[in-house]
């Protein structure tokens, strides 16, 4: 039986999921502050140049990686979501495990080093955070049962900004602030 033709995009594409692949591991144990290009060349089992070859630029690059990191978590998040709308109370105590979870840390450290940079003014990760947070923000609303939009927008908000206020204490060590606000 013959078998059907590969074509070259396919397989340029499957090496540059792959690469993407090695990058977000790379980023997750390492940070973005070991990854310049070399390291992550390095990372990817490739050289700079080919690297380059696959990417436009360092931003695209990345760009890939830290999409390629948030799937990650949304696929992790999964088994951690509810079925059913659920009671502010509710989900605002179930992120609140899940953010500080050592499983979920490493996406908790990029998600802060991402925030630094777009707070120094780099366009890049003031983009691509925008889009995480966002993002997570949507996921919050769809998860929960409230009365109204309205609610549902200022809850989702609410559970936003509770989030990422327990994320930085975590990362400062005040970990007895955290459990008394919750």
């Amino acid at each position: 039986m013959p078998t059907k033709p590969v074509s070259i995009a396919s397989k340029s594409d499957d090496r540059r999921a792959a690469i993407i692949e090695r990058l977000a591991d790379h980023v997750l144990a390492h940070g973005l502050t070991a990854s310049s290009l070399r390291p992550l060349a390095k990372a990817a089992a490739t050289s700079d140049r080919m690297l380059l070859y696959y990417f436009k630029d360092k931003n695209e690059i990345v760009a890939a990686t830290l999409e390629c990191i948030s799937a990650r978590m949304v696929v992790l998040m999964g088994p951690r979501t509810a079925r059913t709308p659920q009671p502010f109370a509710a989900l605002r105590a179930q992120l609140a495990a899940i953010v500080r979870d050592p499983v979920f840390w490493p996406y908790m450290r990029v998600w802060l080093e991402t925030a630094s940079r777009a707070a120094h003014g780099d366009p890049l990760f003031r983009t691509v955070g925008e889009s995480i947070g966002r993002g997570f923000l949507a996921w919050g609303a769809a998860q929960l049962d409230s009365p109204d939009e309205t609610m549902r927008a200022r809850d989702a908000a609410q559970l936003l900004v509770m989030t990422e206020g327990l994320v930085l204490l975590t990362a400062l060590g005040l970990d007895d602030v955290c459990e008394a606000a919750l």
